[in-house]
């Protein structure tokens, strides 16, 4: 008889047998039919069981009385958290105290001379420009209270990030233990850090001030850590060299080294902290937000665009201006001119006060609302419904909603909730480690644990049909972007524009042309998602190696083939990338979508936040944590983590 040789059987397995993947699916095979019969046999196979659901109300209820009991006695909030409180209010009030002094003329004039300073004139008329089409609107006052409190969140910010970021960066045991409390509060949606802060500071100023510093610590801590240990090691051996202690080495080489990813920092955290500044005016931030807030509860899209334009104006502004500076455009500058500008500024300040330029003239303001309304009503009669052959946008929302939402939604509340888990498991690992798969499982199960199974499902429903709407568009955007110059070019501005707008404010176009429902906040979350997808996904096909492209089309491919064969297998880990920036960002907006119709997970916070159900409303935020981090892991591949650690 013939002997077969290991090499001769392995060669005679089939190809996909082979591959890791198909081993650690096996694996899981295996597991699974040991353990779902087991499972099957003690608790239901429907829905996720009552046996294993604790019910939180109770605890949560107390810890909340308690809290609202003892705020004015404990000494906990007596000498700690009611300083800080205080602290927040005076700063924040201080700030906007200064800013009225100034006036709008001072206050217009200080923007465009420090942008000028920063960036060149182009940039400084720009400024100009929006601090002006603020007072115009009617939105001076609110304009000044967001940019109150933004001064106030960002400066915390810089400083609780910059100190971790130090931390990070110069201890290798820091920075273990911090990479993953970091990792978790960059995927988590913005609405998910209110509560807690509400619980502790309650409804107001302080709360939003101290939600916004969370939220935007991290990436100016991450930034900081990354400039720090990527500084040139030969520059700072020479600085070793020459006897510098471990402080004047820092001061003089690594932070020096560092300054783009600070300013970058910088950037990113007044960016988020824009964001979540508006978001906070549903727990009583104020400003542009709460004006926002209000008209959208009322379905006043009039109203809700007059104070959505002053934020995207601010935002991009602050976004060019921080931008430039990480640039270093206006390095060219000599220092002189900072004390010339600021004496300029400073005149024009006085000018204004002596002049009784203070507040923005009512004369001089524009009532857009009413017109806006009457377009939104003009909508609602002729594109709404009865368009013929294509049918009215609320006819779209509809049939998206019944052809899509609901077997989605439907499909996944009919599984067993082993299931889920199996397919969660499955993905998780399939892409990434067992401990990832551990992670999404653990995070997937305290969903049914926390008893919000079915609102978390009919929320993820709605992430998958945003997100598969958001990659179709995106690829197709990102691959016409690479293959020609003058699409990259002609999408630049847009994309910039639609990146540096906070979450809120997408959800005003997509009411006034949906109205309100889960196809709104499915719209709102794919416009908020595409272009970080578009970005990324044409950055990675255009750095493809040009050695492979042009042995491609040495053989004669096709522009389709090179783009099937060469450029999308070797862009494989930006496709990635961009598959899991567009699960973060969509979720983000989808459980905003609270606000307009989304049900869900997002309707139980809005509903806790408003009623003062706090025990509600922090259930329904712990589940939105866990949903954000089993969707992290399961489209995060395991390259990227090892980079991560690296």
């Amino acid at each position: 008889m013939a002997t077969i040789t290991a090499p001769a059987f392995r060669a005679t397995v089939p190809a996909f047998l082979k591959h890791r993947a198909t081993h650690k699916l096996l694996a899981l095979a295996v597991a699974a039919a040991i353990l779902v019969p087991l499972a099957n046999a003690r608790w239901a196979s429907g829905s996720w069981p009552d046996a294993l659901t604790v019910d939180l109300t109770g605890p949560l209820t107390g810890v909340s009385d308690w809290i609202i009991d003892n705020r004015d006695s404990h000494p906990l909030f007596l000498y700690f958290f009611g300083h800080v409180s205080n602290a927040v209010v005076l700063s924040v009030r201080a700030v906007y105290l200064v800013l009225l002094g100034v006036g709008w003329a001072g206050v217009t004039a200080l923007g465009a001379l420090v942008a000028w300073r920063v960036a060149g004139v182009r940039l400084a008329l720009g400024t100009a420009a929006a601090f002006l089409a603020c007072g115009l609107l009617g939105m001076w006052v609110p304009t000044m209270q967001t940019l109150a409190l933004m001064v106030v969140a960002v400066l915390a910010s810089v400083v609780v990030g910059a100190v971790l970021g130090l931390a990070a960066g110069l201890s290798d045991r820091m920075e273990r233990i911090l990479r993953p409390i970091l990792d978790t509060m960059q995927v988590l949606p913005a609405f998910a850090y209110l509560l807690p802060v509400v619980l502790v500071f309650g409804i107001g100023v302080p709360a939003a001030v101290l939600a916004t510093v969370v939220y935007a610590a991290p990436p100016m801590a991450r930034l900081t850590a990354l400039g720090l240990r990527c500084a040139d090691k030969g520059v700072l051996e020479a600085v070793e060299s020459l006897g510098a202690t471990a402080r004047q080495r820092l001061l003089t080489a690594r932070i020096p080294l560092a300054r783009k990813e600070l300013l970058l920092g910088l950037n990113q955290t007044i960016m988020m902290a824009l964001s979540m500044a508006v978001i906070a005016s549903v727990i009583g931030g104020g400003g542009l937000g709460d004006r926002v807030y209000q008209a959208l509860a009322s379905v006043d899209v009039g109203a809700a665009l007059a104070a959505g334009i002053p934020i995207v104006l601010l935002a991009v502004v602050l976004d060019r201006v921080t931008a430039a500076a990480g640039q270093g455009a206006g390095e060219s500058r000599r220092t002189r001119w900072t004390w010339a500008l600021l004496a300029a500024g400073v005149a024009v300040a006085v000018g204004g006060r002596l002049a009784g330029l203070l507040d923005w003239p009512d004369a001089w303001t524009v009532a857009v609302a009413e017109p806006v309304n009457r377009v939104v009503d003009w909508m609602t009669a002729h594109l709404y419904s009865g368009v013929p052959v294509v049918g009215g946008t609320a006819d779209w929302a509809g049939h998206f909603t019944t052809w899509v939402l609901d077997p989605v939604r439907d499909g996944l509340q009919a599984l067993p909730w082993w299931s889920v888990l199996l397919l969660v498991a499955a993905l998780a690992w399939v892409i990434g480690t067992w401990r990832t798969a551990l992670t999404a499982v653990l995070a997937m199960a305290a969903i049914g644990v926390l008893g919000v199974w079915e609102p978390s499902l009919d929320t993820l429903s709605q992430v998958l049909a945003a997100v598969a709407v958001t990659l179709v568009l995106g690829f197709a955007t990102a691959v016409a972007a690479a293959r020609s110059d003058r699409v990259e070019r002609l999408l630049r501005p847009v994309l910039d524009v639609f990146q540096t707008m906070p979450q809120f404010v997408y959800l005003i176009p997509v009411v006034a042309l949906f109205g309100v429902g889960r196809a709104p906040a499915v719209a709102a979350a794919v416009v908020y998602a595409l272009p970080a997808v578009v970005r990324i996904t044409a950055q990675g096909l255009r750095q493809v190696d040009p050695a492979a492209m042009e042995s491609a089309r040495s053989l004669g491919a096709t522009g389709g083939q090179q783009l099937r064969q060469v450029q999308l297998p070797l862009a494989r880990p930006a496709l990635l990338l961009a598959v899991n920036q567009g699960v973060v960002l969509v979720l983000a907006v989808v459980i905003i979508g609270g606000l307009v119709g989304g049900g869900a997970l997002g309707y139980d916070v809005v509903f806790g936040l408003a009623q003062g159900d706090l025990a509600t409303g922090l259930v329904a935020g712990a589940a939105i944590v866990c949903l954000g981090l089993m969707l992290d892991r399961v489209t995060q591949p395991a390259d990227r983590r090892a980079k991560k650690g690296a």
